[in-house]
């Protein structure tokens, strides 16, 4: 069970009524998960919604996320780069990084099919575009509706696994994991602040005392 929730925080590893462009601020998001399965819905209850936080200045973003089960997860995108970081400071696993290059290849493409759904969803004052998103890798295969705006310049690990695919920054998404039981996952961005944020949120130097950690097909 525990394995499924963090492969979820990895994979999500996602008020504003101006229309205006921004590519500087803080996003706040909210993520619910819930299944079919009696025993899997108590550990999620037990979990509870995460509130994972996002700082982006121009092609970089920070996205942290804190939860008592699965501990402090940090990712750093930098899209100038094609860089990604991720920290992971884990009960189970202790204190582990990744570093990967988020450059997409044609191999990494396959077994994704996005179709654009012709349907809008508005979230916090944006008018978002849908788009209907299957994978199937591993034998896992997650089916994902996304909603994105085109308003918000910020960097995101999920969109950029989608090559060109996708435009924009996500503002709604449903998913549904089947390994091997049903889990879905709603995330939806629950306030948008146009602020300053400081350049030493995106330092990707690894801390002291992190491990690397080796992932399956890491690029």
């Amino acid at each position: 069970m525990k394995k499924i929730v963090f492969f979820v925080f990895l994979m999500l590893s996602m008020s504003i009524l101006a229309q205006d462009k921004i590519t500087e601020g803080i996003i706040s998001m909210r993520i619910t998960m819930s299944s079919e399965n009696e025993a899997i819905n108590k550990s999620l209850a037990m979990v509870g919604d995460l509130n994972p936080v996002t700082y982006f200045k121009g092609e970089k973003s920070r996205t942290e996320l804190n939860n008592p089960m699965a501990g402090e997860t940090i990712s750093i995108v930098d899209n100038n780069t094609k860089e990604m970081v991720v920290l992971m400071n884990n009960p189970m696993m202790g204190k582990k990084y990744l570093k990967q290059s988020t450059k997409t290849s044609e191999e990494d493409l396959k077994g994704i099919t996005v179709t654009a759904i012709g349907e809008t969803k508005t979230v916090l004052g944006y008018v978002c575009k849908g788009y209907s998103i299957t994978t199937k890798k591993e034998g896992v295969e997650v089916k994902m509706t996304m909603y994105t705006t085109d308003k918000i310049t910020a960097p995101n690990k999920e969109i950029n696994a989608f090559g060109d695919k996708v435009k924009g920054f996500p503002m709604y998404l449903e998913m549904d994991v089947q390994s091997p039981v049903v889990m879905k996952t709603i995330a939806e961005v629950t306030e948008v602040k146009n602020e300053n944020v400081a350049d030493s949120k995106f330092i990707m130097t690894i801390p002291d005392g992190y491990e690397k950690m080796e992932m399956p097909n890491a690029k």
